[in-house]
């Protein structure tokens, strides 16, 4: 009598234990976010920098001095960014209450237009007692204070990202010993790899135009600090989607303070002109094209990301979402059809194979079905 096979569980059970252990996780991941997005963020350092320790390898360099230029490289562009983020932000708290009758006279001119619309003058001082140009100030600190705290200031990212560097000399080699045993792992981290590096690349290389882009016209505007306001769009060109909304709101609303709303409303026509178009039309159809990723994929990751390690996950979200894909998707070969339904393009058909002369169908000869040859009767 033979035994009976192994239990088998019902896919829909599957499924529900599944997304069990993924609700699991993300909330684990939501409750530790400070302390695991600043490694996912050297994570992605790492790996983008990590071209730059091979080719120093393979022109001969010890691995010595190809760590050590690696994690020079690195943290001279960290530093960079952070300290012209840190300096331009301390520029504007000292230029915001410089404005501080312009901001009353706006109010005033707010509450006297709004009183012949028949909403009392009381309510609207009620309404707005509390808003100010100190106000604005802790409005414009709270949101450059995310992104300086990303990139500069951060002693376990830097040390973190230290060891990463460090790794990356070995890392290729030990992942190559892999290959034999676990291809499908192996394949999976070296799309992920390949895929934020495209990323990065051309977030990097719109993020520069649109930056020259604003600053150019922010200083003809005569917007104060343009060149916080282009180093700020071109941070903010890394978040999918809606990076040129973060980046638009500081300078409409200093233009605001500087020149009225006229002053406004034409630094929110050019951010919409020129950002929109270069960031939300044409941008991410050349990213999806890059990495393999639909703009609605990019988008829910955008939103996803962000809510589960806040601001650096906003930043990180696409490299994230690939880095999701490769362990969960890509890692299994049944499960790799679901990479047609996030692309953002059309797999091309796999061919049938051809069937036998004797066994093939029907065959069609100017536009009539004809029987093969072979089913034919011999005259």
């Amino acid at each position: 009598m033979s035994e009976p096979g192994p239990a088998v569980m019902p896919r829909g059970v599957v499924v529900l234990l599944g997304m069990a252990g993924l609700v699991v996780v993300v909330a684990g991941m939501r409750g530790i976010a400070g302390l695991i997005a600043p490694v996912l963020l050297a994570l992605m350092l790492a790996v983008t920098v990590s071209p730059l320790t091979e080719w120093l390898r393979r022109r001969g360099a010890p691995g010595w001095l190809a760590a050590l230029a690696t994690i020079v490289v690195v943290y001279v562009v960290l530093f960079a960014l952070g300290g012209a983020l840190f300096v331009s932000a301390a520029r504007l708290i000292d230029l915001i209450p410089q404005y501080q009758a312009q901001f009353a006279d706006l109010r005033d001119d707010l509450v006297s237009g709004l009183a012949g619309l028949g909403v009392t003058s009381d309510q609207l001082q009620k309404a707005l007692a509390g808003i100010d140009a100190g106000s604005v100030l802790n409005f414009v600190e709270m949101l450059l204070g995310g992104l300086a705290g990303a990139l500069s200031n951060t002693v376990f990212l830097l040390a973190v990202l230290l060891f990463m560097c460090l790794d990356t000399v070995d890392f290729p080699r030990r992942l190559l010993s892999t290959v034999g045993e676990r291809p499908a792992v192996v394949g999976a981290l070296r799309s992920f790899a390949h895929g934020t590096r495209r990323y990065l690349l051309v977030s990097t290389v719109f993020g520069l135009i649109v930056a020259v882009f604003d600053t150019t016209f922010l200083w003809l505007l005569g917007v104060p600090l343009p060149l916080l306001w282009g180093l700020l769009s071109f941070i903010t060109n890394y978040i999918p989607n809606i990076g040129f909304v973060i980046g638009l709101i500081p300078p409409a609303l200093l233009g605001l303070l500087q020149g009225g709303p006229d002053l406004m409303l034409a630094v929110i026509v050019m951010y919409c002109v020129v950002n929109f178009i270069i960031q939300s039309v044409i941008q991410p159809k050349i990213v999806g094209d890059a990495v393999g990723l639909s703009a609605t994929v990019s988008f829910l990751s955008l939103i996803f990301w962000a809510w589960v390690l806040g601001g650096l996950g906003a930043l990180l979200a696409i490299p994230l979402t690939l880095l999701a894909k490769g362990l969960l998707i890509d890692i299994d070969p049944s499960t790799r059809w679901v990479n047609a339904l996030l692309s953002n393009s059309v797999p091309a058909p796999v061919p049938a194979e051809s069937p036998p002369p004797d066994e093939a169908g029907p065959e069609q000869r100017n536009g009539r079905w004809r029987r093969p040859r072979s089913a034919r009767s011999t005259p």
